[in-house]
């Protein structure tokens, strides 16, 4: 699933940082406060954002506008345009083409909220009561494809390569969802098929975001290529460490409460590699098997399943697996020139790991 989960080891005071404009740095990112030069430039062009988000999902009919504005004024970090920025910041310059394509990332991957609550059959999103709970199915979907028609309208005028860039991300995302939906081929490994989802669901939109800021900033095609490379392994980071949490007992910590996905059936890097120690006779992978595939509706049964598999190997197995994507990611914007962008695009493929601490 696509998660997009709070969390409350965001940096301290918004108001304090950044004046007016009520706004948390996510974590990985507090190095852009200390920059007197960007920090304040990050921080105009995110309340610039913030305003444009605003006109881009207005409607005027009543229903639609009430949709499409539920999850906006719900929240949310605003990750996707930030490293919009960063990634313009690190190539080249902050334009008004950048921040319209801030704005098409946060659009596209409101969207595709709206449309996965209604596959989840999710109850809440962003702690408020989601689009089909409230309006049912239809709607949300609606709500969803009148998102995506925004931010097509909004990327016709950043040209030709923007252009190719949605529709390449559209396309992706939609697969993602698709082989997720339908499951892996008959001949195809288990890990490489979840692998391949995330890389659509959620590595996809984020490379976008590296995509779009630096190559509207006016950056080298080296330096594009680069920061898309960044956004895709640091997505699949993201949602790899995800996955881990939902076994480790941290939703204290994550806002992710544990065992969600064990008590819906969803394969994740633990409970994969945790088979195949199993197929090799692993006794005691074994027994953590059976109890994973037995009754997980009662709370107690939950719980028994998150601690005997998060004390597994393959749990451990598992972090070191996402540490080595987000390492991967900082390698691939190491020949960028030294910066506070880029200091905090490493950061920030850190943080998303090392959220159990």
């Amino acid at each position: 699933m696509v998660t997009d989960t709070q969390h409350p080891s965001e940096s301290g005071s918004a108001t304090e940082l950044y004046g007016d404009f009520d706004f948390r740095l996510p974590r990985g990112f507090e190095v852009i406060a200390q920059d007197t030069k960007l920090g304040p430039q990050i921080l105009e062009s995110l309340a610039e954002i913030e305003n444009r988000l605003e006109q881009a999902v207005a409607q005027t009919s009543r229903i639609a506008d009430v949709a499409s504005r539920h999850l906006l004024n719900a929240g949310g970090k605003r990750v996707r345009p930030l490293l919009t920025l960063l990634a313009a910041a690190a190539g080249g310059e902050i334009s008004d083409e950048v921040l319209d394509a801030a704005v098409v990332v946060e659009l596209t991957h409101l969207a595709t909220l709206y449309h996965d609550d209604v596959m989840d059959d999710a109850p809440k999103r962003r702690g408020v009561d989601t689009a089909q709970h409230i309006w049912g199915n239809s709607v949300a979907i609606l709500t969803g494809d009148l998102i995506f028609a925004r931010a097509s309208g909004i990327v016709a005028d950043l040209g030709q390569r923007a252009m190719t860039i949605q529709a390449t991300t559209f396309e992706r995302l939609v697969l993602g969802q698709l082989f997720e939906t339908t499951g892996p081929d008959t001949d195809e490994e288990i890990l490489s098929h979840y692998i391949k989802v995330i890389e659509g669901k959620t590595g996809s939109l984020i490379a976008a975001a590296g995509l779009y800021g630096s190559s509207l900033s006016g950056a080298p095609e080296s330096v594009v290529q680069m920061l898309g490379r960044y956004g895709e392994l640091v997505g699949v980071a993201f949602q790899l460490a995800d996955d881990v949490i939902d076994v480790t007992g941290e939703g204290k910590v994550s806002g992710k409460t544990p065992g969600t996905d064990l008590r819906e059936g969803i394969p994740t890097l633990p409970t994969i590699l945790l088979d195949r120690q199993a197929a090799a006779g692993d006794v005691e992978a074994l027994r953590i098997q059976g109890i994973i595939r037995g009754d997980l509706s009662t709370d107690e049964a939950l719980e028994e399943a998150v601690s005997a598999l998060s004390a597994h190997a393959v749990t451990q197995q598992s972090w070191d697996i996402a540490y080595q994507w987000a390492d991967d990611a900082i390698a691939a914007i190491e020949p960028l020139p030294e910066s506070t962008a880029k200091e905090a695009l490493k950061s920030f493929a850190h943080a998303v790991v090392h959220r159990e601490a």
